[in-house]
């Protein structure tokens, strides 16, 4: 086979492999979230409150799905609306510790299922998989933004 065709046969096969990761996860987690509001948690709890315009920018949501898990996350307590003290107008998401424990078991549950995913593969395997995929996120991350 050429290059070519194994890169678009090793693209579509990550996009599998993510995308049934993504599932078994889903099924497994028995909460009423799902993996676009633990996203938006872990944003909260790595950089504090913040507009929902700045993470539906900073997540790739559009501004009406933003919308929709905010109101989600508010609803189940996992997240609050925070109103800025010197702008009234201004209101930020802020995560409650309702939301951390919640952001603690989904990683719990994540961890658990990737350890099942990767127990396949040798320690030789598992180095190999490691550096290639440090090499891409280095080349990734070396490009102009």
């Amino acid at each position: 086979m050429d290059k070519e065709k194994n890169i678009f046969k090793l693209i579509r096969t990550i996009e599998l492999f993510s995308n049934e990761s993504m599932l078994t996860w889903s099924r497994s987690f028995q909460r009423s979230v799902g993996i676009s509001s633990i996203l938006v948690l872990q944003e909260l709890r790595q950089k504090g409150a913040q507009k929902q315009t700045e993470l539906a920018s900073t997540l790739g949501y559009t501004p009406g799905a933003m919308t929709n898990i905010a109101s989600k996350l508010i609803n189940e307590a996992y997240a609050i609306r925070k109103y800025d003290t010197g702008d009234r107008r201004v209101i930020r998401l802020e995560i409650t510790e309702k939301g951390l424990q919640l952001l603690e078991d989904a990683q719990q549950k994540g961890s658990e299922i990737r350890k099942e995913m990767f127990e396949v593969l040798s320690e030789e395997e598992v180095s190999q998989f490691l550096a290639i995929q440090e090499k891409l996120l280095r080349h990734i991350e070396s490009k102009p933004k």
